[in-house]
């Protein structure tokens, strides 16, 4: 099995790649085939060689496969090359599992669209650039795949580019991923210059052998973190995501769920030796990720727009994942990106499925009492919202109790009061949403009402078999509390997972409090959201009217980007100007053009000289004759 884990990226770059030269050749049909057959080959490759780990007892990991050499530049090389091992199976999995259920939703969702067969070409890329980016085995080659998945958002958050906000939102995407990029870029150049190579191996190596150490390793962890609240949209570089629903919302669904911003978690997780050597550095990760968790959050809880609602709710959810990265709980991390990754991929699609239904509308104001529209779409939404919201016994309440669990074990007792604020505020928007849109009374307009139809098994299928994940993924990492082996999905990464990285222990006692703090911020937010929407639907506007100033700010999500806009982005495009039409136009252009008009000018004093007829040549040579004799007598 160990052989076949490097073909995993190439059956969706072998699709992108004919779709793009050959796609107008092909119908519909093969294009389907072709787009999801691809990842649906990736799929069973990642299976075979996830089951193929459970049978290398007693082989070193990582597994590794260089296909060829690829850069040389003096003592500096690095390989094109793959790695397995479990922190690899479960992204692989995580990729091509929820990808193909997207894939085959795209089909239904996208059946009547002019760019059916770019838009999965765009996909099948989108795909081969993550799969490249988790399973590389050196810090350029992932650098390849992190570059890959911000070019392939760009494309797809602008798919529809005819429209102004979709280009808009794609540039935003593209510009903002630079700037965390350039973060990135100089860590890695840190990393090159001091240990000399980029493979993952040899970083862990010189962490473990003290050549990259206390402030050094710092340094380098905060600039690679820089990279990774760009592309997975935390404090400040957040602000290109609420914007990516412009694209089509299954491509929402891939990059809040399983491709794009899980990529910042992965890294961390993958360097967790590297961080770990700096408790500065993880203490940077937990507060950003704390302080993201909530503030999206309360940015969530007054919008209208059912894809911007999931849209911060991801931003905060990454939030939970870093806040347990930076803890030292790496699995916990992980564990929470592979359960967020069931439920808001099928809370996306499910929007969608409601979205399709009511012929392109979004804003849930214009919604209420679906349910009886809906009723394929209705339960697996429910179910989404409730693994989100942290209930018991749902994946996102284990793997969130695991990351807050961890936080106060830690010592980090604010930072966990802030998560479990942020657990109350997540319960109570996403009951919001599902009140608004399928309870109350309904507010459908004429003309949808009279196109509002359930959305087709093609689509509703993929919701169905998420909504199972989204209840039995959690069982594999179950509470400390039920014993030590509980907790599988924390021994399957201890090969990776650096032994220093792991949280200190609670007492039973202790862990079953926070557990049930966590029941019980789920149930306050749930609670909370059916007296607003439900039981008093008077409240909300009562509360907002004696509260203007607060929910103006929330609503218009603390004007950060007109602030961005007014600093930075007008500013640029004033001073762009005044560079143009001072310095372009007048001393670039001018020293242009005023050569040129010398050289005419010239030109055309010494064309005089040129008339054709013999006799003002034989004139001219005769002068010039005179001149030189007088010039030679005088």
């Amino acid at each position: 099995m160990r052989d076949l884990f490097w073909l995993i990226p190439f059956p969706p770059a072998a699709s992108a790649l004919a779709l793009i030269l050959f796609g107008r050749f092909l119908s519909r049909k093969w294009v389907t085939i072709q787009a999801c057959g691809s990842v649906l080959v990736s799929f069973l490759l990642s299976i075979f060689s996830f089951a193929g780990l459970f049978g290398s007892a007693g082989e070193s990991l990582p597994w590794i496969k260089i296909l060829s050499p690829w850069i040389k530049a003096g003592a500096f090389g690095a390989d094109f090359g793959f790695q397995f091992d479990p922190l690899s199976a479960v992204m692989v999995l995580v990729v091509t599992g929820v990808g193909l259920l997207i894939h085959v939703y795209s089909v239904g969702y996208m059946a009547h669209d002019k760019g059916y067969t770019r838009y999965f070409a765009y996909l099948n890329l989108f795909m081969f650039a993550m799969l490249l980016l988790v399973l590389a085995s050196n810090m350029v080659l992932m650098f390849v795949g992190w570059e890959g998945v911000g070019l392939c958002s760009y494309l797809l958050i602008g798919f529809w580019f005819e429209r102004k906000s979709a280009s808009a939102a794609g540039k935003k995407a593209f510009i903002v991923n630079r700037i965390g990029d350039a973060g990135f870029l100089l860590g890695l150049l840190f990393l090159l210059t001091i240990v000399g190579s980029s493979d993952f191996t040899a970083i862990n190596g010189a962490v473990r052998g003290g050549t990259i150490g206390g402030g050094l390793a710092t340094l380098i962890a905060l600039l690679l973190f820089v990279g990774a609240t760009g592309k997975s949209a935390q404090i400040p570089l957040y602000i290109w995501l609420p914007d990516a629903m412009e694209g089509p919302t299954p491509v929402s669904a891939l990059i809040h769920a399983a491709t794009m911003v899980t990529a910042g978690v992965y890294m961390v997780a993958r360097l967790n030796v590297l961080f770990g050597a700096s408790g500065s550095a993880g203490d940077v990760v937990a507060i950003i990720g704390a302080a993201t968790a909530v503030f999206a959050a309360t940015m969530a809880l007054t919008q209208n727009d059912i894809k911007r609602v999931l849209a911060y709710s991801t931003i905060s959810q990454l939030g939970y994942m870093f806040l347990g990265c930076g803890v030292g709980a790496y699995a916990a991390g992980v564990f929470h990106l592979a359960t967020h990754a069931f439920f808001k991929s099928l809370l996306f699609l499910s929007a969608g499925s409601v979205i399709h239904a009511l012929s392109g509308e979004q804003d849930m104001r214009k919604m209420g009492g679906l349910r009886k529209y809906l009723p394929r779409t209705y339960p697996p939404f429910l179910v989404g919202a409730i693994a989100i919201s942290g209930v018991p016994f749902l994946s996102g309440f284990f793997s969130k109790d695991a990351i807050l669990t961890s936080a106060f074990a830690q010592g980090k007792t604010i930072l966990w009061a802030l998560g479990l604020a942020g657990a109350i505020m997540t319960a109570f928007y996403m009951f919001r949403l599902i009140f608004m849109t399928f309870h109350g009374p309904e507010r459908i307009s004429e003309e949808a009402k009279s196109h509002l139809h359930e959305s087709p098994k093609v689509m509703t299928v993929p919701l169905a078999i998420l909504a199972v994940f989204s209840i039995i993924a959690g069982y594999v990492g179950l509470p400390a509390i039920l014993g030590e082996k509980a907790d599988l999905f924390r021994r399957f990464l201890a090969p990776v997972i650096s032994p220093a990285a792991e949280a200190r222990a609670l007492s039973i006692g202790a862990e079953g409090l926070l557990i049930l703090a966590s029941a019980g911020a789920a149930f306050l937010g749930i609670f909370v959201a059916y007296l607003f929407y439900i039981r008093s639907p008077h409240l909300p506007q009562a509360l907002a009217d004696r509260l203007p100033f607060v929910h103006k700010l929330l609503y218009n999500k603390y004007y950060v980007d007109e602030a961005v806009g007014a600093v930075v982005i007008r500013p640029l495009i004033r001073g762009s100007d005044l560079v143009y039409s001072g310095f372009d136009l007048k001393v670039i252009d001018g020293a242009i053009n005023g050569s040129a008009a010398a050289a005419g000018f010239f030109g055309k004093a010494l064309s005089f000289l040129q008339t054709g007829f013999v006799k003002d040549y034989a004139f001219a040579f005769l002068l010039g004759v005179a001149l030189i004799l007088g010039v030679f007598l005088f």
